[in-house]
């Protein structure tokens, strides 16, 4: 299928030969299918619609793009950590790829300056640069394919913006995270021990999280400080991944 141009929204970025020289001093190559590109960088909010009615933004590109980074993040953890478990190489994979981790990377190398949306919207969404971003690794997916995109994810970000000594020991407080949203939106958070399963040094805590009263997510571990990071991490999840407006 080839795709037709459409006139962008920002001028800043209006031509294909701006945008590609963006992505070349970014990335350091040259894209081929410009629009993939131009509908990368095209906001929800500065959504524009067709003759026949089809509304264009990047949402599918962000969901094609997530699966991608997904994969090459975890085939290269798993290469990288011969030696280590599923629940490490998963909390691993949860840092490379969050939400704030990808928004952070977003402004770190430009991308979230060829984002084009409602300028009146920029304080809603939370989450638009890396939103932006997963689109992007979903262009340059079709554009060149799995192998090109799997060698820019691994040789143009990763080795040049993380540290895996620092990631490792790098400790996501999920439950502090949660209790500073709460304060932020005026919310009351409870962790509430529900059931104990096991017994000995097998025994596991069921903590619940509750927000206003209503249930948000269930976390198990050996500690009740574990089980509420579980549930807190899951919570955390539904919020800034998922958007659920709790």
């Amino acid at each position: 299928m080839r795709f037709k141009p459409y006139k962008p929204v920002s001028a800043e970025f209006s031509s294909d030969k701006q945008l590609k020289q963006a992505i070349k001093s970014i990335l350091g190559y040259k894209p081929g299918n410009i629009y993939l590109y131009h509908l990368a960088f095209l906001h929800k909010s500065a959504t524009q619609e067709t003759h026949n009615g089809i509304r264009i933004n990047n949402e599918r590109l962000e969901f094609l793009g997530d699966a991608i980074l997904d994969a090459v993040a975890a085939d290269y953890l798993f290469k990288t950590f011969p030696t280590k478990d599923e629940g490490f190489l998963t909390e691993m994979r949860s840092k490379l790829v969050s939400r704030a981790t990808l928004n952070k990377l977003s402004q770190k190398m430009g991308i979230d300056q060829l984002i084009q949306l409602d300028g009146s919207s920029s304080g809603t969404f939370r989450s638009f640069k890396g939103d932006a971003f997963e689109a992007l690794i979903g262009a340059i997916y079709l554009d060149k394919g799995y192998d090109f995109t799997r060698k820019i994810i691994l040789e143009r970000i990763i080795r040049y913006y993380f540290n895996m000594d620092e990631l490792v020991n790098q400790e996501v407080n999920f439950k502090s995270k949660i209790i500073e949203w709460s304060q932020r939106e005026k919310k009351q958070v409870q962790f509430n021990v529900v059931d104990e399963v096991g017994s000995g040094y097998k025994k596991q805590y069921i903590v619940e999280l509750q927000v206003n009263g209503e249930i948000i997510a269930r976390g198990q571990d050996y500690s009740i400080k574990g089980a509420e990071q579980n549930a807190a991490e899951k919570s955390w999840q539904k919020i800034n991944v998922e958007n659920i407006d709790l």
